[in-house]
């Protein structure tokens, strides 16, 4: 049993990506996990461009009372470009951190902080898969540009010189002198 806030978050049977806290000691854990995105079972991540591997880091360090776990996530995604519809595959990382407490006995009914999550002192599995989904999907950028696509016209009118930009006056022709002794 896991509360998040002040819900009670019931852990799958058997998690995707989990840590076993059964015999953990004190100190920093790390753990590697790897699965498709297909085994989510989320429609989101599809529809977000995740269809391939999907690498996972946990990071778990473990104190007395508490637990501090660090999921850092690498995947591809098959994304569209937002300007010229050209399709191409990035590889969007990204990281979370979360803060557990185990649960005290005479801290039932007391309110409690949102910022960290309780844990059930007798807990044998930490279920981060949720986790793990929401950290891919806060991965994915909200514009999708395609970075080295010739036939996206968008970054490569940067390159080329525009006309208009020859300076008209001398206070100008100045202005561009001291613009590009600065560079």
């Amino acid at each position: 049993m896991l509360f998040y806030g002040k819900e009670v978050v019931m852990s799958r049977e058997k998690a995707l990506i989990g840590v076993r806290l059964a015999g953990l000691s004190d100190g920093s854990h790390e753990f590697e996990f790897n699965c498709m995105a297909g085994e989510f079972g989320d429609p989101a991540l599809s529809e977000a461009g995740f269809s391939k591997d999907v690498s996972v880091r946990v990071t778990v360090e473990k104190m007395e009372g508490e637990m501090i776990v660090t999921l850092k996530t690498l995947a591809t995604a098959d994304q569209t470009c937002d300007l010229c519809l050209a399709p191409f595959s990035v590889e969007p990382s990204g990281s979370y951190r979360i803060f557990y407490v185990y649960e005290q006995a005479d801290e039932t009914g007391q309110e409690r902080d949102e910022e960290y999550r309780i844990l059930d002192r007798n807990a044998l599995l930490l279920d981060l898969t949720e986790d793990v989904r929401e950290t891919l999907l806060l991965s994915v950028p909200m514009k999708v540009t395609c970075p080295d696509n010739p036939d996206c016209g968008v970054f490569h009118s940067e390159d080329e010189p525009a006309e208009d930009t020859l300076p008209d006056s001398s206070w100008q022709e100045s202005l561009e002198k001291l613009k590009n002794k600065y560079r």
